[in-house]
């Protein structure tokens, strides 16, 4: 029914009306706590959260300052079931209700890992977790970027382990690594090293975070994060809470470690460590050389040449011999033929003449043997030459003179290295030998205990035993005697425990003596 024209009602103007509702709602609801899910969440460029929250039947249009967005442990995503804590107010240029949220977290453990999984997912297809992508890190680097907070106990533990194992430069890129600002400052440390030039950039990087809850450890599983730690040229080593914690970093990493100490481990390796193999490795090349040079030794004795004149002293005697045999080879065919001459000019009725034709043919014999003989020992005296001079055992024998300097100075220079390594060994030996004498049962003997068998050589330990066997041997520090045990094993006399002495000035304290 509308108002007369004389009702006493009061005109409000509609600023009026809509201060008064709004003083009305702020006052009958000004703490409440509400939970829904986000959805269209818009971050203002001047840093304030504009979001709706909402269920399945109604809207609530949300605001969050700055100030409290930015201590955030979570990025605020539309789909995210949160609960919000705050007061009611209204915006009269809209005619709105809306809600102030002081905080926000999520609406249980739950949400946030459904949220983390469906994550995972999205990025485990596009194939960023994938073996093939990782790169190999640097056995030794000469720089390690660290990527996380300036003041908290990760830079001083990571230090601490590098200085102690392999000390190495360490650049620190100072990053907050909790809170909604905490990811875009890891992203920019991540591309930050890479972007610096060849020969200055860290050879590996570290990004690490204490362990904390999974609000505390989320900016490390914004999808900005993972992309950054994927692109990233330089091996990257995640080291993100504690071992039981995972993050998406730690998928997409070249390697994770259990803790930011772990990282350390993994980044650079122990130089006492590294010393020992050296120093085995050095003294593996010195045996083998001395066993290079043993061996080239006797390959060298091998395969020398004997001196020239040894070469030619079977020549030199095989001429020597022909050369003998030659005048009583001639001798014998020369009387052989008179012979012959003999019977037949015996025979004929003008000797003479038959023994001058043979005297003639004769001497042609003689003269033909004689050049043929001439012959054979020119050819041979130039086969002895030719032979001579092409076994000239000068350059031979410089070779192996310059073999033999080289050798003698390489033997020269590892005999020292050989005689530590024979007085390390002795040493060694001289000590196992004296532990050995200290620990053996016969220096136990020398102090005045005995060792009793019966006659088969088993060892008795209790009294009863011995008194049982008609004879033992006791064994002591010079040598054994055979005994005859005499009446019965008597009962071991427990020691009456003394009374504690009391040291000198009358104090009741005990002493440790």
């Amino acid at each position: 029914m509308a108002d007369s024209p004389t009702s006493n009602s009061p005109e409000l103007t509609v600023s009026e009306l809509s201060n008064a509702l709004k003083r009305t709602i702020e006052t009958a609801y000004d703490h409440v706590r509400v939970r829904g899910e986000l959805g269209r969440v818009t971050i203002a460029r001047s840093g304030h959260m504009y979001a709706d929250l909402k269920d399945d039947k109604a809207v609530l249009n949300t605001i969050m300052w700055k100030g409290q967005v930015s201590r955030l442990p979570f990025r605020p995503e539309e789909g995210l079931e949160v609960i919000a804590t705050g007061r009611m107010s209204t915006y009269p240029g809209r005619s709105n209700y809306q809600l102030i949220a002081d905080s926000l977290r999520p609406a249980g453990v739950g949400a946030l890992m459904a949220l983390l999984e469906e994550r995972k997912k999205k990025l485990a297809a596009e194939g960023l977790f994938d073996d093939r992508h990782k790169k190999p890190l640097p056995f030794l680097p000469r720089t390690v970027g660290v990527v996380t907070s300036p003041t908290g106990a990760v830079i001083r533990d990571i230090l601490h382990r590098i200085r102690d194992r392999f000390p190495v430069r360490v650049i620190l890129w100072p990053a907050l690594v909790q809170g909604d600002t905490a990811a875009p400052q890891i992203v920019a440390g991540i591309r930050g090293f890479n972007a610096m030039p060849e020969g200055q950039r860290p050879d590996v990087l570290i990004v690490g975070l204490g362990g904390g809850a999974i609000e505390e450890l989320w900016p490390f599983n914004e999808e900005e994060v993972v992309r950054a730690a994927f692109e990233s040229q330089i091996p990257l080593i995640s080291a993100v809470g504690h071992e039981t914690d995972t993050t998406l970093i730690d998928y997409v990493s070249d390697a994770r470690a259990p803790t930011p100490t772990g990282a350390a481990e993994i980044a650079v390796p122990v130089r006492s460590e590294l010393k020992l193999q050296i120093d085995d490795l050095e003294q593996r090349l010195k045996r083998a050389l001395v066993r290079y040079i043993r061996r080239g030794n006797e390959r060298l004795e091998a395969t020398r040449l004997p001196p020239a004149g040894r070469l030619l002293e079977s020549k030199r005697q095989r001429f020597d011999a022909v050369s003998e045999r030659l005048p009583r080879a001639t001798k014998t065919l020369v009387e052989r033929q008179r012979a012959k001459l003999d019977a037949l000019s015996a025979g004929l009725v003008s000797p003479k003449q038959i023994v001058l034709e043979k005297q003639a043919n004769l001497q042609t014999l003689s003269a033909r043997l004689c050049a043929g003989l001439s012959k054979a020992a020119s050819k041979k005296r130039v086969e002895f030459t030719r032979t001579a001079s092409r076994l000239r055992p000068e350059p031979l024998i410089a070779d192996a003179r310059r073999a033999r300097t080289a050798l003698v100075d390489t033997a020269r220079r590892a005999r020292p290295a050989l005689d530590r390594i024979f007085q390390t060994k002795r040493r060694l030996f001289d000590s196992q030998g004296k532990l050995l004498e200290t620990l053996s049962y016969q220096a136990t003997l020398k102090r005045g205990y005995a060792i009793v068998k019966d006659p088969s050589g088993k060892v008795l330990r209790h009294a009863a035993d011995i008194a049982s066997k008609p004879q033992v041997e006791v064994t002591v520090a010079d040598g054994e005697v055979s005994l005859t045990p005499t009446g019965a094993a008597k009962a071991p006399v427990t020691p009456k425990p003394k009374p504690p002495s009391k040291p000198s000035g009358g104090s009741d304290q005990g002493s440790l003596f």
